[in-house]
């Protein structure tokens, strides 16, 4: 299958490379594989241009866009869109780096996909410590830094040929409150990488540890720091924290779309097909209103109802399926399971205090 370069979400290219993911989201689930073919797709339609500026070699397209791009990706195939999430988070912090030298070595790579790329961050922000050491340690050398510990959660890790890891520095033995964010080449010495979480959706994403035993980084590979909350520093994390929504919303758009094709057969499908449709229509609105600046409502409220509404449009689509729907193989099953990972993907404590209050039944 030859895809054409997709220049904007309204592209007629868009619509045969989303046919091509969903050709075989199936089989990465039912194997687990990696999606190597799905993500060599990509690559032929130039999606990773999509996300970095003409400066750096790419399309630059508005955050509207690439959130639009993300939703008909994640309809197709949410494992690779996942994928896609943390390849660009890697390639953000790349091309916002004041490290001109790292740039040109690595980003046309990014860009024609020729380099994978992947994030290894998460432990920040959720796991600092461990029997009060950092997780991840950095310690300055003549060179560079020395890195010992390990990164729990990257997607991605046997794949990568590069790795952007964030790090809490340490001086004398004892941590400081300085962090630095760093490309680590995954062929250097010291660095091996877990067996994948067997996850209940998504392994395919090949998401698991990745350790390092005094790997020794060369200075030139700084990206940022070493600075207090390197993280909150402008580095280019995502499409302004959208992209989770995003991806939610066109998982959503999958389970609605089955409505839409079973209610040609069953017309008794058509209320809950309709009002599921409604509700979708209303959510991407307010969320791309939010990109272009409304703040009628907050990132973390439409998190929120984005979350539950993919659980609603997941299950209604199952509950219509019937039997057959729970059968291993069938849409419906998988995009419940795939649903499940919005309730612990980045989820913001207000996010996931909301969807605790909901489940329980109390609160609004």
């Amino acid at each position: 299958m030859s895809i054409s370069r997709v220049t904007s979400p309204d592209d007629p290219a868009l619509a045969l490379l989303c046919k091509g993911l969903a050709a075989g989201a199936a089989e990465i689930d039912r194997t687990g594989r990696w999606p190597a073919d799905q993500l060599r797709l990509c690559a032929e339609a130039s999606v990773f241009e999509w996300f970095l500026d003409s400066r750096h070699g790419g399309q630059g397209w508005p955050t509207v866009d690439a959130v639009r791009g993300y939703m008909a990706l994640a309809s197709a195939c949410l494992t690779t869109t996942f994928i896609l999430t943390q390849r660009t988070g890697a390639c953000r912090r790349i091309a916002a780096s004041h490290n001109k030298s790292l740039q040109q070595r690595l980003l046309p790579g990014l860009i024609d996909g020729s380099l994978f790329s992947t994030v290894g961050i998460s432990h920040l922000t959720t796991s600092r410590r461990h029997l009060g050491r950092p997780v991840l340690a950095a310690e300055e050398t003549s060179t560079g830094f020395r890195l010992d510990g390990m990164s729990p959660w990257v997607t991605g890790g046997a794949a990568a040929g590069v790795i952007v890891m964030a790090a809490s520095l340490v001086e004398n033995g004892a941590p400081t409150d300085r962090e630095l964010v760093l490309a680590v080449p995954m062929n250097l010495a010291g660095i091996s990488v877990d067996e994948p979480f067997p996850l209940v959706a998504l392994t395919a994403s090949s998401t698991g540890a990745v350790r390092l035993d005094g790997v020794e980084v060369p200075r030139e590979n700084l990206i940022a720091g070493p600075a207090a909350n390197v993280m909150a520093s402008a580095i280019g994390g995502s499409t302004g924290g959208y992209e989770t929504s995003a991806l939610a919303l066109g998982l959503a758009k999958a389970a609605i779309d089955f409505l839409a094709a079973e209610m040609a057969k069953r017309p008794d499908l058509t209320a809950a097909h309709d009002a599921l449709a409604v509700e979708h229509s209303e959510l991407v609105d307010d969320l791309v209103a939010l990109v272009r600046g409304d703040d009628h409502c907050t990132k973390e409220s439409i998190r929120h109802r984005a979350n539950t509404f993919v659980l609603r449009a997941t299950q209604a689509a199952l509950s219509a399926a019937k039997g057959t729907g729970y059968v291993a193989g069938h849409p419906a099953g998988r995009w419940c399971r795939e649903a499940l990972f919005f309730l612990v993907w980045s989820c913001p404590q207000p996010v996931a205090a909301a969807n605790l209050c909901l489940l329980a039944g109390i609160g609004d």
